[in-house]
């Protein structure tokens, strides 16, 4: 058998190299002490402060955003693929501050409050399998983190709510180039050579995502028009549009790039049935949107079009607040396959309950037979997401995580 810890350094630095995530890099770095010492253990920082990007343009102040990183990780025992009903756990985790992180719902903004009593104060990542499904970059304002009984309040912190995608100029070098959408609906470009925020005008309509897909940006309007976005804020259009839908989302899925369309139904305030007085004054004479459909595209760029996907196969897609991401169904516990996570806005539950007014929850859609429904009609989907499983709390010893600030 092979002597995995005599590999050449050269090798082991190539391997390095194509490891994006800060966590497979920990993870490589604790095979052996051969391969720690052929890689630093300082991943590249995140930049400080930008300027404002204010609802008129660009303001230029003392203050600003600053960038932080959150990662989806699924979760499960050691021995997760050789179980006959494998149990997991999907969750979103961000580090604020060096050595201090939160986790979050998967697919919105929001932090997992309050976690069971029994939740550890700390997890090790080594004693799971653990796999990354998904990241995502936000921007917070500088020095706007109110405080309520010395809790942070909610989100108010992360007052831009538009996606933001990210990616380093080259494996070595520490400049890189920020990507997002203003709240024009135009591109904005953030480059750190020029330390300026750049308004790309080009808008046939207003764009609804931005996503990093090997190596270079895309975004995609209102209309389903796909672009690769250039360093240089130049666009070059490799799908035209296909229309129908009321909000695109961009996916990769098993090496391809998909275009996801929502389709929303405006549902009259007559459909609230909601006892408290107080929450009917706040939607009357209201109108609320809710998700109704999906379809969705795969990207042929030799034909600069989307072609339409009727299954997605055993594939899995989730559309978050902040990011998209895919995962195999055979990975999932309790799931199948040709499905679609979301958040959506509200709910009206069928048959005795129907127009009950249900909050905002995550939904799923079924292509196969073109249903949906909310998360908590399925439970054995929900225990993806919540509560957190039984086997997490007996491990109580230091978060890999806190070595990523080393």
């Amino acid at each position: 058998m092979a002597d995995w810890s005599q590999l050449p350094k050269e090798l082991l630095e190539e391997i390095a190299k194509r490891l994006e995530s800060p966590f497979y890099l920990l993870r490589f770095r604790s095979v052996c002490c051969s391969w720690r010492s052929s890689v630093s253990s300082r991943p590249r920082r995140l930049p400080g402060r930008f300027p404002f990007l204010t609802n008129h343009g660009i303001c230029d102040t003392t203050l600003g955003f600053h960038l932080s990183q959150r990662t989806v990780f699924l979760m499960g025992l050691p021995n997760f693929r050789n179980q006959t009903n494998p149990d997991c756990w999907l969750v979103k985790i961000e580090e604020d501050v060096p050595g201090r992180m939160h986790l979050l719902n998967p697919l919105s903004r929001f932090q997992l409050k309050p976690l069971p009593e029994s939740f550890p104060k700390v997890l090790d990542l080594s004693k799971f399998w653990v796999f990354e499904l998904g990241g995502e970059y936000v921007l917070h304002y500088v020095h706007f983190r109110p405080f309520v009984n010395g809790n942070s309040f909610g989100d108010a912190g992360n007052l831009y709510m538009e996606k933001v995608v990210f990616m380093f100029l080259g494996s070595e070098s520490n400049d890189f180039v920020l990507l997002t959408i203003h709240v024009s609906g135009k591109l904005a470009m953030f480059k750190s050579e020029d330390k300026r925020w750049t308004i790309i005008h080009d808008m046939p309509s207003p764009y609804d995502d931005v996503i990093l897909f090997k190596g270079q940006f895309y975004a995609v309007d209102g209309t389903g028009r796909t672009v690769i976005v250039g360093l240089h804020s130049n666009l070059n259009v490799v799908a035209n549009p296909v229309f129908g839908g009321d909000k695109k989302f961009l996916v990769e899925s098993s090496g391809e790039l998909l275009v996801v369309d929502m389709y929303l139904s405006m549902a009259p305030e007559t459909d609230l049935d909601v006892d408290d007085e107080i929450i009917q004054l706040q939607f009357n004479g209201c109108l609320t949107e809710r998700t109704v459909r999906f379809k969705v595209f795969k990207l042929d760029r030799e034909g600069k079009r989307l072609v339409e996907l009727k299954s997605l196969g055993d594939r899995v897609l989730f559309l978050g607040d902040d990011c998209t991401f895919s995962a195999s169904a055979s990975e999932l516990s309790g799931c199948k396959g040709n499905c679609i996570f979301f958040t959506d806005n509200f709910f009206y539950t069928s048959g005795e309950d129907e127009g009950v007014f249900k909050g905002r929850d995550i939904g799923v859609f079924d292509l196969d037979d073109g249903s949906i429904a909310p998360l908590s009609d399925y439970p054995e989907y929900s225990k993806l997401f919540w509560p957190p499983p039984d086997w997490i709390a007996p491990t109580q010893v230091q978060s890999q995580f806190e070595e990523l600030a080393l």
